[in-house]
């Protein structure tokens, strides 16, 4: 099982969308299905942590067969951080089937099939221990999400479909550059190999330089990285909701995934040197986003820009170089996926009863709707933070990290906190509190027996992960150590190097004639 257990999370879903083309267009079977499918996937995945060593660094559960010619391998491994990731993309696709029981109506086939197929190809980004087959996986992701954003959107899906898939495969070619540059060099696409071949030194600072360039451009917008980020808002505002849980929850985490395990694992020298500007940028865009956020007339938009902000916070946690901070970023990659998806599934939830995210048709919900209310309220006290839940830990140690690097660092960074907080309670001042402005707002229906299934796994995970943080990071903790033992040694003969010598003892000539 250990050997296999891979393959069998990564290639479920995509064996379930076969059968799901195979299926008579029966809405209702069509949507039990794809709910089993998921579920299946998901009970396969809790079998890696139940079985991953402890404090264990290296990659577990490995599959490395021949694929293409002698060099391409179908190759998979987990450690404790793809581990995690992978669980998060299974826990939040049967939430996201369930949110769509009753949103989509019209080619209800495809759009299960599609949001299937994307599941492999995200899993199969985490999982992927050879260049070649994580490019495949990587672009394999932007067509489904497309589709999704595209097909069953709202009124602009068209623009924001385009400008998404625009954005990340002409990010992507720079990528894809800088692995054939690699395989040219070394005959090979395995990471472990390039990694040490990177490591000993042989290319010279410039081509490594390049290489890092080119990785950090297709992670970058995928995050989104200020300025780089200016594609998400559309297509957060136009997709529907699953596409919107599954953009916020799991592709995102793709670019601060490639982050971490390229650009810090195979290029720490560079890491270390571009960290300033990269520093910079996050905490731009930890601030930027939540002033932007602050005054958007759109929850959905809203919650959009807060992403910005929020992995702003992860970027400045993995360039940091220190291990709470990096533990901080990983871990709040998990958060932010489990809080924010929460959230986009709530706009979601109302969307369906009031087709509009604008808050002057909001205000007042808390009365006519005291459940959903109270699900919203976990949901943003998560990303503001509160101790006891999940956000606080990530943040935390993201800033702890950030403080010990440069205390500039730790204090432009917790101001994006403070504004958090702001602009998510007002968010939920507008929409819950004061008086009902519209009339159809007093009837409106309060969350069904489904919604709420789809809503309690998220609500229960919030607090479990705020309260005993220690599981996770029995395995998140080894795994971030051996990645940045190369870049801290690489960060300390940079500073070596810069640093300023202390002055030499001057002796000083005494009244009495002697010397100090």
């Amino acid at each position: 099982m250990n050997q296999w257990i891979l393959t069998l999370v990564t290639f479920i879903p995509a064996a379930g969308a076969i059968v799901l083309m195979l299926l008579p267009r029966n809405d209702r079977l069509l949507r039990w299905a794809a709910l089993l499918i998921s579920l299946i996937a998901f009970a396969f995945s809790i079998y890696l942590p139940i079985h991953m060593p402890g404090m264990h660094s290296g990659f577990e559960f490995q599959i490395d067969q021949r694929w293409i010619g002698h060099d391409i391998h179908y190759h998979l491994g987990a450690d404790g951080i793809s581990m995690w990731l992978t669980l998060l993309t299974t826990f939040l696709v049967p939430l996201s089937v369930l949110v769509s029981w009753k949103s989509i109506h019209d080619r209800v086939k495809e759009f299960f099939v599609l949001l299937l197929i994307l599941e492999t190809a995200m899993i199969g980004v985490f999982l992927a221990l050879d260049l070649f087959l994580f490019y495949v996986f990587w672009e394999a992701t932007l067509i489904p999400m497309a589709l999704l954003i595209g097909m069953y959107g709202h009124e602009r899906r068209v623009y924001a479909a385009v400008k998404f898939f625009l954005y990340t495969m002409v990010a992507s070619v720079f990528m894809l550059a800088a692995i054939i540059w690699l395989y040219v060099q070394t005959s090979s696409f395995d990471y472990a190999t390039l990694r040490q071949w990177v490591h000993d030194g042989n290319a010279s600072s410039g081509a490594l330089q390049w290489l890092f360039l080119g990785f950090f451009i297709a992670f970058a917008v995928k995050v989104p990285l200020f300025p780089l980020h200016t594609w998400l808002p559309d297509a957060h505002v136009e997709a529907p909701t699953a596409g919107s849980v599954l953009l916020a929850g799991v592709l995102l985490k793709m670019g601060t995934y490639g982050l971490l395990r390229f650009n810090v694992g195979m290029f720490p020298k560079e890491a270390a040197a571009n960290a300033g500007w990269i520093n910079v940028l996050a905490i731009i865009g930890i601030i930027y986003g939540a002033l932007v956020a602050l005054v958007q007339p759109n929850l959905k938009k809203l919650i959009a820009y807060s992403s910005v902000s929020h992995l702003g916070f992860v970027v400045l946690g993995i360039f940091t170089f220190t291990q709470a901070g990096t533990d901080g970023a990983v871990y709040q990659m998990l958060n932010h996926g489990v809080s924010t998806g929460a959230l986009f599934m709530l706009a979601g939830m109302i969307y369906e009863r009031k087709h509009t995210y604008e808050f002057r048709e909001y205000g007042g919900l808390a009365a006519p709707m005291p459940v959903y209310a109270t699900f919203f309220l976990i949901a943003v006290l998560s990303s503001v933070g509160l101790p006891l839940l999940n956000g606080f830990v990530g943040e935390f140690l993201v800033l702890s990290g950030a403080f010990q690097d440069k205390m500039i660092y730790g204090i432009l960074g917790a101001s994006g906190v403070i504004w958090g907080a702001c602009y998510l309670l007002w968010m939920y001042q507008k929409v819950f509190f004061g008086p009902i402005r519209r009339e159809q707002n007093k009837s409106l229906r309060d969350l069904d027996g489904r919604e709420q299934i789809s809503l309690w796994p998220v609500a229960v995970m919030v607090v479990i992960m705020g309260v005993i943080s220690p599981y996770w990071m029995k395995t998140i903790d080894p795994a971030v150590a051996e990645i940045n033992r190369q870049s801290q040694t690489a960060v300390k003969a940079a500073r070596a190097r810069h640093a300023v010598p202390a002055p030499a003892k001057s002796s000083i000539i005494s009244p009495a004639g002697g010397q100090k």
